[in-house]
């Protein structure tokens, strides 16, 4: 049986009109992308084989520009059985002309010359990639945001769930990890350390797991941060996040943490939201003085 290799996806269109952020937004929905390609390797590297989707941009900015050539590139991997598509972005020319003002950069056609005269001569140069293309997308009234929901709802249904989401348990005594997005507390759930069977042991054991859960405050609690969850990620799914990382932290992040993180982490799964977990602490010995003292006094002694 033949290889099926991955599709390709060739992006062009007008400067201005938003192909770096569709590149960015592509590549975060699991493309491999390519950008400003010399015309010389483009044939090369449409044959070249690969396990990921291929996302190429293409403008007149690339040296020895001509669609023809690109074109016949295209026509020659097609019939090798390769799925070889165009996505050409298209903007109003007054659009055009405001951006570039705003961003005060100039026109890459029109170097010594007003962006009109530029954004009028790349648009008859790519006419023939627009005629061509399997999708036309007019970026005039998108801000950059409704692009990368644009992209995200046209090709998030063939690369799977676009949403990266990491749930990560960690220790307070350590520091909450910088790239959360959220943080849930878990320290007003009974401690396991208190235990002197469980204190060895880690959230990912089942005694531990079960002594958390336990707890007459956990049901309640976790009820209302899946809720949460589950009313949050799907806005971010639309607004284009491509990564949402939940945090769980306790004391030293080797109990309640982890054992709330992994309790999560199946909660989602069954909801439709695949995740990868991390327990950042959950190995780790007291690293210093500070976290000693807030585990030298029990409950009884004051510490909660």
């Amino acid at each position: 049986m033949a290889e099926v290799l991955p599709p390709v996806l060739v992006v062009t269109g007008i400067s201005g009109a938003g192909k770096s952020t569709t590149l960015k937004a592509l590549e975060d929905l699991g493309f491999e992308a390519v950008d400003n390609l010399p015309q010389s390797l483009l044939a090369p590297l449409l044959a070249a084989p690969t396990e990921r989707k291929l996302a190429i941009g293409i403008d007149a900015r690339t040296r020895a520009f001509d669609p023809r050539h690109i074109l016949d590139a295209i026509a020659q991997l097609s019939q090798t059985g390769r799925t070889v598509r165009i996505l050409f972005l298209d903007c109003a020319g007054p659009e055009l002309v405001k951006r570039f003002s705003e961003t005060r950069r100039r026109h890459p056609l029109a170097a010594d010359r007003p962006a009109v005269d530029g954004i009028a001569w790349e648009r008859e140069m790519l006419e023939a990639l627009r005629q061509a293309a399997d999708m036309v997308i007019d970026t005039t009234d998108f801000s950059s945001n409704d692009l990368r929901r644009e992209i995200g709802n046209r090709f998030r249904a063939v690369n799977g769930n676009a949403l990266t989401l990491t749930l990560v348990s960690f220790g307070y005594s350590r520091g909450v990890p910088r790239d959360a997005d959220l943080v849930f507390d878990m320290r007003f759930l009974k401690n396991p350390h208190w235990d002197a069977a469980l204190r060895p042991l880690t959230g990912t054991d089942p005694a531990v797991a079960a002594h958390v859960a336990g707890d007459p405050a956990f049901a309640p609690a976790f009820n209302a941060i899946m809720g949460l969850l589950a009313l949050l990620l799907p806005g971010y799914a639309r607004e284009g996040r491509a990564y949402v990382t939940v945090a769980f932290g306790c004391t030293g992040g080797r109990h309640r943490s982890v054992a709330v993180a992994q309790a999560a982490s199946e909660w989602l799964q069954q909801a439709g939201w695949p995740n990868s977990v991390a327990h950042r602490d959950r190995a780790r010995e007291a690293i210093d003085e500070t976290e000693d003292a807030l585990f030298s006094v029990s409950p009884e002694e004051g510490y909660a």
